[in-house]
């Protein structure tokens, strides 16, 4: 089986789909379904994300909008590019990532 290589360079706007679990799903929450005995939810959340590096072994460095750093592997399925759609839509939340990435280089110059 031949897998699909995704390129990705720092500043490029992905989307990592979390899962999660809760007792009460928030508004984001998607494929929203009872855990095995009932007392909470197991769901997923589509996190807006930036490439902020990419590692010599290829994986990804990805930057949260309140600076947590995740690595990931690009082949992931639970990572993908988002639609110029969701660009427009999401737009406030990856400029937020982008700042944040932009104070952080500056305080570092300092």
């Amino acid at each position: 089986m031949v897998t699909q290589q995704t390129t990705f360079q720092p500043g490029d706007c992905v989307i990592f789909r979390m899962p999660k679990t809760s007792v009460h799903p928030g508004p984001r929450a998607r494929n929203v379904r009872p855990a095995r005995f009932g007392d909470t939810y197991r769901y997923t959340v589509d996190k807006c994300w930036v490439v902020q590096d990419i590692l010599e072994d290829g994986r990804l460095v990805l930057r949260t909008r309140r600076g947590k750093i995740h690595t990931v592997d690009p082949n992931d399925p639970r990572l993908r590019r988002p639609s110029w759609w969701e660009l427009l839509r999401y737009r406030q939340r990856f400029s937020a990532v982008r700042s944040g990435m932009e104070s952080n280089v500056l305080s570092a110059g300092n």
